[in-house]
C-alpha cells in the first residue's frame, strides 16, 4: 500500500491510538509497523485472533504483560559468548515469568470460553523454568548477585562483612577519643574511593599521617585514612577484588545457559509481542466501540451506521453506504463543509482498518472488502515549490492512480476537476470517471459540477448521491443520501441571509428552464424521500414492538405450559406413590386374610382374591398423552352457566359459573375459579350425574360382617384421611363394646401422631389416651381407653 495513501487517510494516527494500549516493547513495534493485507484468508485470521481477544478482554479482562522487557539484544549477545550483566539476567526473568503467567491465563479462559487462536499462540511458549530458577537463585529483584549465587561467594562476603566491621570499630574507638575528636571536622566514618576514612581539620593532617583520599571543597577538611587502618583496608579491597572475580564467574555461568536457550527466547519474545499486539487491537476495539467486521474479496461494502475513528463519538455524524452490490461507484455532490471529503476518508479508513485484522466502528453485520489497493486523491496538495496549481496538483494524483489502478481496487476522489474551468473541469471529471468505472474499479467521487449528476442519472452502475443539508437552520447535517442527488440550495441561503426579493427573482430568470427542472426534480425527490424515511422509522417502530409483543406472549405461553406439564407430571406421581401404598397395604391384607382362612379354616376364594388385585392395578393413573392438536375456538353463543366446558390452554375440564360479559367466563376448575376467554373454551356434552369417588387410604376397610378388630394400621395416611378413618374405627369399637383399642401411627416425623391425639382428646367415646409401652410399639402407636 503506498505510503501517500496511507498517510492521506491518516491510517498513521489509527496505529499510534493503537499502540498506546500495548504493554510491551515488542508489541509497539508490530502496532507501528502494521500494515494493510491483501490476502482475505490472512485477514480472516487475524479478525479471528481480536474477535478472541476482544471476548476475553470483555469477560476476564486483558493479562498482565508486566515484566516482559526486550531481552533480544543480551540474548543475542549471550549467543556469541558475550557475558550479560545482572540487570539484563533480571529481565530475561522476569520474562520468562511474564509469559508463563500469561499461557496460565489463556489456558484458563479457553476452559470457560474457546479462544483456538490465542491458545494455539500461548502453547508454543517454551518451558524456561530451569533456567528462571537458576537466575532467581542469583539475581535478586533488585539485580543484585545474591549471597547465595555460590558457597565461594558466601564465603567472600562474609569475610567482607567481618573486614568493615573491624574497620569500623577501630576507627569509632579513634574518633570517640578526647585527643583524636577536637582534630575532626565531624565524628563520622565515611568511605573514599571505596576505602574507609576520616573528616580530619586540616592544620591536624600531619598528626594522623596515612593517606590522604579527598578535601572538601574549601580546603578546611581532610578525608585521611589513617595509617593504623591502610593495612586492613588494603585486605578488604583484596576481598572485594576476589568478590567480583566470583561475581564474574556466576554471571559467565548464567550466560552460557542463556547462550543454549537463545533461540527459543528469541521466539518465546515474539510470540509474547503478537500476544500483546492482539490484545492491544481488542482493547482499541472497545474504546472505539467497534465490532467484527464481515470480509469478503469481491468488491462489495456495506457500512452500517460507520464512524470515522477519529472523530470523537459525541461529534461524528454516522453514515451508511453500500457499494459493489447494484451499483460500482457513487457520485456524492452538495456544498463544501457538508462531509463529503470525511465519508470519502470514513469509507477509505475503515477499509484500510479492516485490512489491518481491526475491527471498525460501525455497528454489526457491516460488510468490507479486501481491495489490492486503495487510491485516494484527497484535499489540496498546492505546492509553490514544485510550481503546481490546485488543478495540477490533482491531475498527477489522478494520472498516477489511472497508471497503478486494477478491477479490485477502490478509488476515492475528491473533487474531481476542480481547479479550472467549470466547463473543461466537468467535461474532464466526466471522462476521467467513466474510465475508471469502465475499468472495473470501486469508486467514490465528490464534485460541485451539476452536469455529473445527469452522468450518474444515464450510466448503468452509478447512483448519485449527496450530504443532507438543513434549510431551515442554514447548516448541514452531514448525513449521507444515496440514490438522491444533491441540491445547491444557493437561492434558499441567499434567502434566509436576507438578500432582497427582487435580485433573487433576476438570479432565478437567469437559470436554464432545464437547469430549473432538475432542481424541481431533485426537490421533490427530496420531499419523497423525507416522507419515506418517516413512513419507514414509523413502520420500523411498529414492527418491533411487534415483534416484542410476540416474543413476550410466546415466553409466557411456552412458561404456562411448562408449568402445567410439570403439575401434571407431579399430580400423576403423587397418584401412583399413593396407589403404591395401598396397593402394599392390599397385599398385606390379602396374606393376613389367607393366612386367617388356614388358621380358622374359612374359605376364602382365590380367584376372588385375583379379581380384587386386578381391580386395584386397573386403577393406576396412567401416563398422559401430551395433545399435539390445534386449538378450536367454541363458539360464545352456545356456552352456558352450568356447561361442562373444556379449557385448551390449560387442559382442563371445569363447569361455567357465570358469564362475564360477550367474551369471557368464570370457570370453575377443581377448587379454583378463572376468568377464561369464551374462545379458549370448548363445550362437552352434558355432565353426567357424578358418581361419588371412592378414596383409597391407606388403612382397613370394614363391613357389617367384618369382625370388629381392636387396633387400626394408619402408617402412609396422611392426617385427613386418617381423621376420616378414626372415626369410624372408634364407632365400630364403641358399638362392638371394646374397652381399648390400639391406633398405629408410626414414629416418623410426628404430624400424624400429633393429629389422631388432638382429634382424640376431645372425642365423645373416648376416655383416656396414652402412648404404648414397651412391646406395645412404644411412639408409635396410641393406646385409647374407650368410655
Amino acid at each position: 500500500m503506498d505510503a501517500k495513501i496511507l498517510q492521506t487517510l491518516e491510517y498513521g494516527k489509527i496505529l499510534s491510538s493503537l499502540s498506546n494500549y500495548t504493554q510491551t516493547p515488542m508489541g509497539k513495534h508490530a502496532a507501528i509497523q502494521l500494515r494493510p493485507n491483501s490476502d482475505a484468508v490472512h485477514i480472516q485470521a487475524l479478525l479471528k485472533g481480536t474477535d478472541e481477544a476482544f471476548a476475553v478482554d470483555r469477560l476476564k479482562g486483558t493479562p498482565s504483560f508486566t515484566g516482559v522487557v526486550d531481552i533480544s539484544p543480551a540474548v543475542k549477545r549471550a549467543r556469541i559468548g558475550g557475558t550479560l550483566n545482572p540487570q539484563e539476567l533480571l529481565g530475561i526473568r522476569t520474562t520468562i515469568q511474564a509469559g508463563r503467567r500469561v499461557k496460565v491465563y489463556i489456558e484458563g479462559v479457553h476452559e470457560d470460553h474457546a479462544v483456538e487462536s490465542l491458545l494455539f499462540i500461548s502453547e508454543q511458549l517454551s518451558d524456561q523454568k530451569p533456567l528462571e530458577n537458576a537466575i532467581k537463585v542469583c539475581i535478586d529483584d533488585n539485580a543484585e548477585v545474591l549471597d547465595t549465587a555460590s558457597p565461594e561467594l558466601a564465603q567472600i562476603r562474609r569475610e567482607l562483612r567481618s573486614g568493615e566491621v573491624r574497620i569500623r570499630e577501630k576507627l569509632d574507638s579513634m574518633i570517640r577519643s578526647t585527643t583524636v575528636s577536637k582534630m575532626l571536622q565531624d565524628q563520622i566514618v565515611t568511605i573514599r574511593g571505596d576505602r574507609f576514612v576520616i573528616p580530619v581539620k586540616a592544620e591536624y593532617r600531619s598528626y594522623f599521617g596515612g593517606i590522604v583520599h579527598d578535601q572538601s571543597g574549601s580546603g578546611a577538611t581532610m578525608f585521611i585514612e589513617p595509617e593504623s587502618i591502610v593495612t586492613m583496608n588494603n585486605k578488604l579491597r583484596e576481598t572485594k577484588m576476589k568478590e567480583e572475580r566470583e561475581i564474574e564467574v556466576i554471571l559467565q555461568k548464567l550466560t552460557a545457559q542463556v547462550g543454549e536457550q537463545a533461540e527459543l527466547l528469541l521466539y518465546d519474545l515474539d510470540l509474547l509481542g503478537s500476544l500483546d499486539f492482539i490484545f492491544a487491537k481488542a482493547r482499541l476495539a472497545r474504546e472505539m466501540k467497534a465490532t467484527l467486521p464481515l470480509i469478503n474479496d469481491h468488491g462489495y461494502i456495506r457500512l452500517r451506521k460507520g464512524r470515522h475513528p477519529l472523530i470523537p463519538l459525541d461529534k461524528v455524524v454516522p453514515i451508511d453506504v453500500e457499494l459493489g452490490g447494484s451499483f460500482s461507484s457513487i457520485i456524492v455532490t452538495g456544498p463544501n463543509t457538508g462531509g463529503k471529503t470525511v465519508t470519502l476518508k470514513t469509507i477509505g479508513l475503515l477499509s484500510l482498518m479492516a485490512m489491518s485484522g481491526l475491527f471498525v466502528p460501525a455497528e454489526d453485520e457491516s460488510e468490507l472488502s479486501v481491495f489490492d489497493a486503495i487510491y485516494a486523491d484527497i484535499g489540496d496538495e498546492q505546492s509553490i515549490e514544485q510550481n503546481l496549481s490546485t488543478f495540477s496538483s490533482h491531475m498527477t494524483n489522478i494520472i498516477s492512480i489511472l497508471r497503478q489502478m486494477t478491477p479490485k481496487s477502490l478509488v476515492l476522489l475528491d473533487e474531481v476537476g476542480a481547479g479550472t474551468d467549470p466547463a473543461e473541469g466537468s467535461a474532464l471529471a466526466v471522462a476521467i470517471l467513466e474510465h475508471i468505472h469502465a475499468a472495473g474499479c470501486r469508486m467514490v467521487a465528490t464534485t460541485h459540477y451539476s452536469e455529473l449528476k445527469a452522468y450518474a442519472y444515464e450510466r448503468d452502475g452509478i447512483i448519485n448521491a449527496s450530504m443532507e443539508f438543513d434549510v431551515a437552520t442554514l447548516s448541514p447535517t452531514y448525513r449521507l443520501l444515496v440514490g438522491v442527488p444533491g441540491r445547491s440550495n444557493a437561492f434558499a441561503i441567499a434567502e434566509r441571509l436576507g438578500l432582497s426579493k427582487p435580485i433573487l427573482d433576476y438570479a432565478r430568470g437567469e437559470v436554464t428552464e432545464e437547469d430549473q427542472r432538475v432542481e424541481h426534480m431533485i426537490a421533490s425527490l427530496e420531499e419523497n424521500r423525507l416522507t419515506a424515511e418517516h413512513e419507514r422509522s414509523e413502520a420500523e417502530r411498529l414492527r418491533r414492538e411487534t415483534e416484542e409483543l410476540r416474543t413476550r406472549y410466546q415466553e409466557e405461553l411456552d412458561k404456562l405450559d411448562n408449568q402445567r406439564e410439570r403439575m401434571l407430571e407431579k399430580a400423576e406421581e403423587e397418584a401412583r406413590q399413593v396407589l403404591q401404598k395401598a396397593r402394599s397395604e392390599s397385599e398385606r391384607i390379602i396374606a393376613d386374610l389367607r393366612k386367617l382362612a388356614l388358621e380358622e379354616g374359612a374359605a376364602v376364594k382365590e380367584h376372588r382374591l385375583i379379581a380384587a388385585r386386578k381391580e386395584l392395578d386397573e386403577a393406576e393413573p396412567k401416563q398422559r398423552k401430551k395433545s399435539s392438536a390445534p386449538r378450536q375456538s367454541a363458539k360464545a353463543r352456545a356456552i352456558e352457566p352450568g356447561d361442562e366446558v373444556h379449557v385448551h390452554s390449560l387442559r382442563q375440564k371445569g363447569h361455567v359459573v357465570e358469564l362475564s360479559g360477550s367474551k369471557e367466563a368464570i370457570v370453575q376448575l377443581g377448587i379454583m375459579k378463572m376468568k377464561v376467554s369464551l374462545a379458549d373454551l370448548e363445550l362437552l356434552d352434558a355432565p353426567k350425574p357424578a358418581q361419588p369417588k371412592q378414596r383409597t387410604v391407606a388403612g382397613v376397610n370394614r363391613t357389617r360382617d367384618d369382625r370388629v378388630r381392636s387396633e387400626l394400621d394408619l402408617r402412609g395416611a396422611n392426617v385427613e384421611e386418617a381423621l376420616i378413618e378414626v372415626d369410624r374405627f372408634m364407632d365400630e369399637a364403641f358399638m362392638a363394646n371394646l374397652g381399648q383399642v390400639y391406633i398405629i401411627h408410626g414414629k416418623g416425623t410426628g404430624v400424624l401422631r400429633s393429629g389422631i391425639q388432638d382429634y382424640l382428646r376431645s372425642h365423645k367415646h373416648v376416655k383416656s389416651y396414652r402412648l404404648g409401652n414397651y412391646g406395645e410399639g412404644g411412639s408409635g402407636v396410641t393406646v385409647a381407653e374407650l368410655k
